[in-house]
């Protein structure tokens, strides 16, 4: 359904997504994955959107939707952080487009007090505008009093507590190795360990890959797979396929071809942006890992 939906946004029609997120107001899991995807192929697509809220104006998902939308499209202009000194114009539109998620975040967690969703989003909208501290946290608890185990908003706090976004790394690696060990039987939160070590690097500025896996930092990342089991028979965690990219990079990069290829061919053939994105193009540099360890894939 997710896919279908996906397709006709990219030939501009909207209404296929509208079905593809009622269905998941029952599973948080799902409905965050969803509005993320839809959110992403609806880039430039905003006045659609509030076309159909001007009919539905009581209609949580489209609030939600319009919401993370707006953050997708302002993280697309975002200046390098590099060039600030001659691109505030821009920073200032992006702070603007940004802070235009805000209101249809807060009316989707107005109309569904009990979802996660909009709060998940919400912490990307703190940690682009760079809210204090005391803000992100305060939207952390609103989301952990949810649902503290949502993959989505799991990693959005990582990258919250990371040395590149303000944190350091030591509260970063406390809180994946925390949540790692709190994760129940298919749950995939231990794959936050090696998005700590590649977000980690990235602060450092290193841009070595090899010093990203000294032997113990393979063993504690082979620790962390082992710990995740994904039951036989039972329906994938919806974001299995992201942490499989995320040991499987890890092990990529360590050279471990073995446990990489077999986190890899259990993608099928998907690739997130996390934590390929590290290493350039996500989608070329995991075809590329794939092909170097002879992973078959459709793309």
């Amino acid at each position: 359904m997710l896919d279908e939906a996906v397709n006709a946004l990219e030939r501009g029609y909207l209404e296929p997504a509208i079905p593809a997120l009622v269905a998941t107001r029952g599973d948080p899991e799902v409905r965050a994955l969803r509005v993320e995807a839809l959110a992403k192929a609806a880039v430039g697509l905003t006045k659609g959107i509030e076309a159909l809220l001007a009919r539905d104006q009581v209609n949580p998902d489209l609030w939600l939707w319009l919401g993370r939308t707006r953050i997708e499209e302002a993280w697309e202009i975002k200046p390098d952080v590099r060039a600030r000194a001659v691109q505030a114009d821009r920073m200032r539109v992006f702070h603007q487009a940004m802070d235009g998620a805000r209101a249809p975040l807060l009316a989707a967690a107005q109309l569904m007090p009990a979802d996660p969703a909009p709060w998940a989003s919400l912490l990307w909208l703190a940690l682009g505008l760079e809210r204090p501290r005391e803000d992100k946290d305060s939207i952390w608890a609103e989301v952990s009093r949810r649902h503290r185990t949502l993959y989505a908003a799991n990693v959005a706090r990582l990258i919250t507590l990371s040395p590149g976004w303000g944190g350091t790394s030591q509260e970063m690696f406390d809180f994946a190795r925390d949540m790692g060990s709190q994760a129940s039987d298919g749950d995939p939160l231990s794959a936050l360990l090696p998005l700590a070590y590649f977000e980690h690097v990235a602060g450092e500025r290193s841009g070595r890959s090899r010093a990203w896996f000294s032997y113990d930092v393979q063993r504690e990342i082979s620790s962390a797979a082992g710990r995740w089991h994904e039951s036989r028979g039972v329906r994938p965690h919806p974001r299995a396929v992201e942490a499989h990219n995320a040991f499987g990079a890890a092990f990529y990069l360590a050279d471990m071809r073995r446990p990489a290829r077999g986190h890899l061919s259990r993608t099928g053939g998907r690739f997130s942006s996390l934590p390929w994105s590290h290493l350039g193009d996500p989608q070329k540099e995991f075809h590329k890992a794939c092909s170097r360890l002879n992973v078959i894939t459709n793309g």
